[in-house]
């Protein structure tokens, strides 16, 4: 029903910057929140940042005033800005949303593929 991809990835150098996109498709009626997971090797997935239908946002401390994160409504788009990387930023990053389709009767849970993001020291 929902399908995410997400695009934006690289290889960059400590102290560079990348923006991660992820656009949603399908029978959306309305997307609730919209957030970035990632997973390093070795480690669990953590949650990075969110942002709800208000536009009330949330981050991890580890990336508190790095990253930023927001929508494109119109698009059903979620951005990651990340600014200043370092090396512990190195991992599979992946998009998360919480949608109500046209015919469910209550929202799920739909996630990306994952997009790699390696950061050289």
């Amino acid at each position: 029903q929902v399908q995410l991809v997400e695009s934006g990835g690289g290889l960059v150098q400590a102290g560079g910057s990348l923006r991660l996109s992820c656009a949603a498709s399908g029978s959306i009626f309305s997307i609730n929140v919209m957030s970035w997971y990632r997973q390093a090797p070795g480690k669990e997935r953590e949650l990075v940042a969110g942002i709800n239908r208000g536009g009330v946002t949330n981050y991890a401390d580890s990336v508190k005033g790095r990253f930023t994160i927001s929508t494109d409504n119109a698009k059903n788009t979620v951005y990651l800005q990340m600014n200043s990387l370092k090396s512990e930023d190195t991992a599979v990053y992946y998009c998360k949303a919480n949608v109500k389709t046209s015919s469910g009767r209550w929202p799920l849970d739909y996630w990306g593929q994952g997009t790699q993001v390696t950061v050289s020291s």
